[in-house]
């Protein structure tokens, strides 16, 4: 079941997905009337639901300047990544308690460990997408539900493409910790498969740093090498 507000785009993966198997509702994730019709009309196609994945976000506005920054987009940002996953959350916990079983699984950023990395809305929404996903995986753990989190070194994603230009893959890789491999949409696409999947049954309250090390250490830390000796 594919939620969003891209209708065109939302039906155009149907298609190429197959609509046996694959179907799309209206879902803005900030109105929590569409959240709940989102998550009834999964369960009514297929009697229950299996998987949660909270992945709608906005970067919001590049300004890196809190007094700069707008009021309005800071709202924004944080009604999008962090009410929406808020909302996602607590209706798939509504269907998923009485089956005492599902998976749920949110989208966060390095910028959730290493700020300085985006904006200060976007900084503090994905931070407390974490925090979110911690609270429910204790809450939710009792009934056999678990919640985890991902959140991904920058992406060379349409989204990432548009708000930062088309030389953000490059620019991204310039800076990794981790050489010779670049980060594709495919390899957070398959840490969230295993999230959601019984291969990670005992798997709850993580976020899964998808960041090849970036946040292990200070990147302004660029003068220190490793010798081949």
């Amino acid at each position: 079941m594919i939620a969003d507000i891209q209708d065109d785009k939302g039906r155009a993966l149907c298609e190429s997905l197959g609509y046996s198997i694959a179907s799309y509702v209206h879902c803005d994730v900030t109105d929590e009337c569409h959240v709940r019709d989102a998550v009834d009309a999964a369960v009514s196609r297929h009697g229950k639901l299996d998987i949660m994945f909270n992945n709608a976000g906005i970067t919001g506005s590049l300004c890196m300047q809190i007094r700069k920054s707008e009021k309005a987009d800071f709202e924004r940002v944080m009604d999008i990544n962090l009410v929406g996953s808020y909302l996602g959350t607590k209706h798939a916990a509504r269907v998923m308690i009485p089956a005492r079983r599902g998976s749920i699984v949110m989208t966060g950023s390095v910028a959730s460990a290493a700020p300085g990395m985006g904006s200060a809305a976007y900084t503090c929404s994905k931070l407390a997408v974490v925090g979110l996903t911690r609270s429910a995986a204790v809450e939710l753990g009792q009934f056999g539900v678990r919640v985890n989190c991902v959140s991904p070194y920058g992406v060379a994603t349409p989204l990432a493409t548009t708000t930062l230009g088309i030389g953000v893959e490059e620019s991204m890789h310039k800076h990794a910790i981790l050489k010779g491999v670049r980060l594709k949409v495919e390899d957070v696409a398959e840490a969230v498969l295993f999230l959601g999947s019984e291969e990670a049954k005992y798997v709850s309250g993580v976020n899964l740093l998808i960041d090849g090390g970036f946040a292990t250490t200070n990147p302004s830390h660029g003068w220190f090498r490793y010798s081949d000796g």
